[in-house]
């Protein structure tokens, strides 16, 4: 699984520009599948089984995208200023390396600054590729970049990477396609665009797909390191159930179901309340006529910085988590 969890985290594929992971994606999941489509929004479908006497349409969902810079404006001296694509945070970016689609490489720099005491705002930083003057640069008004740091493994099953929000959802969604035998349900693996910019391929994808019910798999915060906020999730413990987040409130049967599976599997897992933020889940719960709807957590540190860090075993107990779901009755 680390192997897949490197290749999925490596392409370059901020909200909006989901091409170079969706063909990663799509080598994956086409063996696996019994159809495979991508929508107008450019969503990748995996179908697998047909909804028997007693199965339901399941829809599960796990973004491609990843959050990234835009550039807004290329000085006369070739230096970049940029907006940001998705929740990127002005503290974790000075110094940071940046990849255009084009290939391009930068590194985030930031005015002269007389009060150390304070972070950067965005309208302080810029980003240098070595550009001498506005005329050779190589970076246009509207360029699309993302953040280049390389795939690490710490000690103790951590791994780390610049994109496993929500790289790592889709390495489990895979995961559990592989492991899924047979279903009485037919079970739509969706791999949805522009999440970090308003969750809206899984918008447009549970529209097309009226599922009868839908569970997100994304990251979620920590409350385990030193001052964190208080949160009862931590990595090593187990995948968390959705129960709440800024966004949703997940359906208690959804809930309910997700934890007597749980537990009737002897897999560990965390409730989860999370006060800021939100997931698929949410465009799943309100498409159409309303879905019931919850999600599938994968505990991350560093959320939306270029180092986001998960553990293994949550990884490989929330496939198990989601083969257990859906290859039984799905009873809410």
């Amino acid at each position: 699984m680390k192997k897949l969890i490197e290749k999925l985290t490596a392409p370059f594929s901020p909200s909006g520009y989901e091409e170079a992971i969706r063909q990663v994606i799509l080598a994956e999941v086409k063996p696996l599948a019994d159809e495979v489509r991508t929508d107008a929004l450019g969503n990748l479908i995996a179908r697998k089984g047909q909804a028997g006497k007693n199965g339901k349409k399941i829809m599960l969902a796990a973004h491609m995208d990843e959050i990234g810079l835009i550039a807004t404006h290329i000085d006369d001296n070739g230096f970049i200023r940029f907006t940001t694509i998705g929740g990127v945070r002005s503290a974790t970016l000075m110094g940071g390396r940046v990849r255009f689609m084009d290939g391009t490489p930068g590194i985030i720099g930031g005015e002269r600054q007389t009060d150390l005491s304070k972070a950067y705002t965005m309208e302080q930083l810029f980003i240098d590729v070595g550009a001498t003057s506005r005329k050779d640069c190589p970076v246009k008004v509207g360029d699309v970049a993302a953040f280049e740091r390389p795939f690490v493994e710490l000690g103790n099953g951590r791994l780390v990477s610049k994109a496993m929000d929500d790289r790592i959802g889709c390495v489990v969604l895979i995961e559990t396609l592989r492991a899924l035998k047979s279903t009485p349900h037919q079970v739509s693996f969706v791999f949805t665009t522009q999440e970090e910019v308003g969750v809206r391929g899984a918008t447009t994808s549970a529209f097309g797909i009226d599922p009868d019910l839908g569970l997100a798999v994304d990251v979620t915060g920590v409350g385990d390191t030193p001052m964190a906020a208080k949160m009862e999730v931590s990595l090593g413990k187990g995948p968390a159930i959705k129960v709440k987040d800024a966004g949703m409130l997940a359906d208690p049967r959804v809930v309910d179901w997700m934890v007597r599976t749980a537990e009737k599997a002897k897999l560990p897992y965390q409730r989860e309340v999370l006060t800021g933020g939100s997931t698929d889940a949410r465009a799943i719960q309100l498409t159409r006529a309303g879905v019931p709807a919850g999600c599938v957590s994968i505990p991350c540190r560093y959320v939306h910085s270029p180092s986001e860090m998960v553990d293994e075993n949550d990884v490989q107990n929330a496939v198990k988590l989601l083969v257990a779901l859906v290859s039984g009755p799905a009873e809410i």
